[in-house]
């Protein structure tokens, strides 16, 4: 059941962009519809060959080791202390995103910030109730918010970057990140996650590359990105940087505080940016069928 309704939901994501390809075609002239269709065949390449790449390999089991961290001591009667107080991080973060979100412009990708934000937001709850008492079961609440913000914040950056009219993506991505995390607990196979993982990391460069950006800032998606690998690597050396720091701290808390300062750096990002001036010469944007106007593509390299 959770097989075909995820593959049901990817057929619908990467459906959308072959619309989006035949829609480019379309709307730019013929001059640059081959530059177009070369980009969007490089972003269909990253998003399929990724998960193909990552689909191909044999089936990745939770490792049972996963759930003893190198900090594991308890304070004040809470088990894994540092693990689960460093999640207060996430808290801040994503409900300063839900305000930023709300009173800053976000555009028609609103909800797919909040999407983001709200996310985050959960983290701090899931993560905190599985560092309570780490098992597979309670590590399903801290991974499944994590997939709502992973998905929230591909389906923005994606929209922003190629075509608002994207974000109707949003329904059927979460559909993907949450199922990813139930595939990887009923079938034991971590396969779909990773790659929920991945996909943002691999997008947000890719799509700057590409595409010019609609808003200033965008140095700081890199700074997020940046301290979400370092984050990564810290869950990766939890042992040595717990023995490196005479037992002060563990990697796993590094990782939690690394990973909310990546979302502070988003959060910065929406309060500070403004709309380029070349943008904001095209805002008179493209109608759309209902007559309402909505701002322009932002323009190709």
């Amino acid at each position: 059941m959770i097989r075909r309704i995820g593959s049901a939901a990817l057929w619908r994501v990467f459906r959308s962009l072959g619309r989006h390809v035949q829609m480019e075609s379309e709307r730019v002239t013929s001059n640059s519809r081959r530059g177009s269709y070369g980009r969007l065949a490089v972003l269909c390449s990253v998003v399929g060959g990724s998960l193909l790449l990552v689909m191909i390999q044999q089936p990745i089991g939770q490792d049972p080791g996963y759930h003893k961290f190198a900090d594991a001591r308890t304070f004040f009667g809470i088990p894994n202390f540092l693990n689960l107080a460093s999640n207060l991080g996430f808290l801040i973060a994503g409900t300063a995103g839900i305000w930023v979100s709300r009173v800053k412009n976000a555009g028609r990708l609103r909800s797919s910030w909040l999407v983001l934000f709200i996310g985050i937001t959960f983290v701090s709850v899931g993560s905190g109730y599985y560092h309570f008492d780490p098992n597979n079961e309670s590590l399903v609440w801290d991974r499944l918010p994590m997939t709502v913000g992973f998905m929230g914040l591909f389906v923005a950056i994606l929209g922003e970057y190629m075509d608002e009219r994207l974000r109707w993506l949003l329904a059927p991505a979460l559909v993907v990140g949450a199922g990813s995390v139930f595939y990887w607990y009923v079938y034991e196979d971590l396969r779909l996650y990773i790659w929920v993982q991945l996909i943002p990391l691999l997008a947000i460069p890719t799509l700057i590359a590409l595409y010019r950006p609609k808003y200033s800032h965008q140095w700081l998606l890199f700074t997020a990105l940046g301290l979400y690998i370092l984050a990564k690597a810290a869950e990766v050396y939890d042992k040595e940087i717990f023995s490196a720091t005479r037992e002060l701290t563990g990697g796993h808390a590094v990782k939690h505080v690394l990973s909310a300062l990546g979302c502070f750096a988003i959060v910065l990002m929406l309060r500070e940016r403004s709309l380029l001036p070349c943008e904001n010469a095209k805002s008179v944007g493209s109608l759309k069928g209902d007559g309402q106007q909505v701002p322009a593509v932002a323009n190709p390299v």
